[in-house]
């Protein structure tokens, strides 16, 4: 579904990815897993068409994507969640989500609308209950949840999740894995950039450890679990003991 051929993008004189190649397959979790200014973030701004400077090569569904606005990227289906959720805070939560089909206001009936609406309010419950709430009123993972109820509102063929596990309590986290794992047993594909290497390995099929920029390690995600490096790098004893208990 996405290939990515010997990315390396610059901001400056600094280069902040270089040379990296990967892909997901469809209906596939893959996770991208690194350290703080690894490049995990860039890395979803280039597939979005936020950032267009680049070198190297990007293929979604055999199509060239290099150069596409944003909202062209959106219409063939890459739809991201972003960091820290972005949400209008001042908005209500049924306000944020229909916000999420703008691109496709033209194309799309308001029966159909309405027929994503309920299926985003059937995933998140909590959502239905807080329809006329103000966002910025939600507990985090509330807006967690909001956030990615707005991007599955585009109907995404490639979900682009990044960090969603950020400032959220353990069990929180866990509940927002858990509904990860949804969402791609109900058809979407999904790349999840996250720092919180063991719970994202925990719900995706395959993995790609990024450092400084480079990919350093890749495979099936319970192989990566089992790995040393990856151990020591990012699964450190007492992390991991509170969650495997």
């Amino acid at each position: 579904m996405l290939r990515v051929k010997n990315l390396s993008v610059s901001y400056g004189r600094i280069k902040v990815l270089r040379q990296v190649t990967f892909h997901v397959k469809k209906g596939e979790i893959v996770t991208l897993v690194g350290s703080n200014g690894a490049g995990k973030s860039t890395l979803l701004s280039v597939l979005s068409g936020l950032k267009k400077e680049l070198e190297g090569e990007i293929f979604f569904e055999g199509q060239k994507i290099n150069g596409l606005r944003a909202d062209q990227i959106v219409k063939m289906g890459i739809v991201q969640v972003p960091e820290a959720r972005q949400l209008f805070n001042t908005m209500t939560v049924e306000e944020n989500v229909s916000l999420g089909a703008y691109v496709h206001r033209k194309t799309c009936s308001k029966e159909e609308l309405r027929e994503r609406e309920e299926k985003v309010y059937d995933l998140f419950p909590v959502l239905r209950e807080r329809r006329m709430q103000q966002a910025g009123t939600l507990s985090g993972g509330e807006q967690q949840m909001l956030s990615i109820a707005r991007a599955l509102m585009a109907k995404p063929r490639l979900l682009l999740l990044d960090e969603p596990s950020l400032g959220l309590a353990p069990l929180v986290v866990k509940e927002i894995f858990n509904i990860i794992k949804e969402m791609r047993d109900n058809g979407t594909t999904i790349l999840l950039v996250e720092q919180n290497a063991l719970a994202a390995l925990k719900v995706s099929d395959r993995g790609y450890v990024l450092e400084s920029g480079k990919i350093i390690l890749s495979g099936d995600s319970s192989e990566l679990l089992e790995n040393e490096e990856v151990r020591r790098a990012f699964l450190g004893k007492e992390y991991r003991e509170k969650w495997e208990r």
